[in-house]
């Protein structure tokens, strides 16, 4: 049985009405919040706060390779990883019996899902060459990560089905196109045309995982509207 939803304020016009007062008027015990003061302590802790992360020492300083395109190559290896998970996640959604008319099968998740390792591998072979650690995690994978933990978090979670966990999975194929081609930008600007070339090649799976993607959720949404 599900039960109702009684998260809106019209539910309850007078106490909505009771509530706003109190807000606006500080009373009822309500404190107001001044806004002024929590914006200057937030700009406060920006200024004093440490750094996300720092870069590693380069395992080959002789390459030279700038520390803004190891830091790049770190947080595209940080995400392709969650990538990976990310589908592993769909394919248990799918098993548990989430499929649906133009939705993805399994073959299809587990090609998307083998070229985001090969992808992680891609990243980590052009990481090792350009003079960096693929293990370390510099301030760009830090932040990578974190960014995709959320992405992780809600297909973890049981209730989320297959069509919702794929509107997640479109978040992560858009900033994953905009990072490959941002990176690759970067690779030609080094004078790296062979690992821009290669990275490029990502790319274009990159953006067919995106179509496919898009198409998935575009099929249940048509599917939902017709229903």
């Amino acid at each position: 049985m599900t039960a109702i939803n009684r998260t809106g304020i019209s539910l309850a016009p007078e106490r909505a009405k009771s509530m706003l007062h109190a807000i606006r008027n500080g009373t009822d015990g309500a404190s107001r919040v001044d806004e002024g003061e929590a914006s200057a302590l937030r700009v406060a802790e920006n200024r004093c706060a440490e750094p996300v992360g720092t870069m590693p020492p380069m395992v080959a300083p002789e390459k030279g390779t700038p520390a803004l395109l190891l830091d790049r190559l770190g947080e595209r290896l940080a995400f392709e990883r969650s990538g990976a998970r990310l589908y592993e996640l769909l394919i248990l959604k799918l098993e548990g019996g989430g499929a649906f008319p133009g939705g993805p099968s399994r073959d299809d998740l587990e090609h998307i899902r083998s070229e985001e390792l090969a992808h992680f591998a891609l990243i980590s072979s052009v990481l090792g060459s350009c003079g960096g650690d693929p293990t370390a995690i510099t301030p760009g994978a830090n932040q990578g990560a974190t960014e995709s933990m959320g992405l992780v978090q809600v297909l973890s979670d049981p209730r989320i089905s297959l069509a919702e966990g794929l509107h997640s999975v479109l978040v992560a194929e858009l900033v994953d196109n905009a990072g490959w081609s941002m990176l690759v930008d970067l690779l030609e600007q080094a004078g790296m045309p062979e690992h821009a070339e290669a990275c490029a090649e990502a790319l274009k799976s990159e953006a067919d995982h995106l179509a496919k993607v898009q198409s998935w959720v575009r099929a249940h949404a048509q599917q939902r509207l017709r229903a």
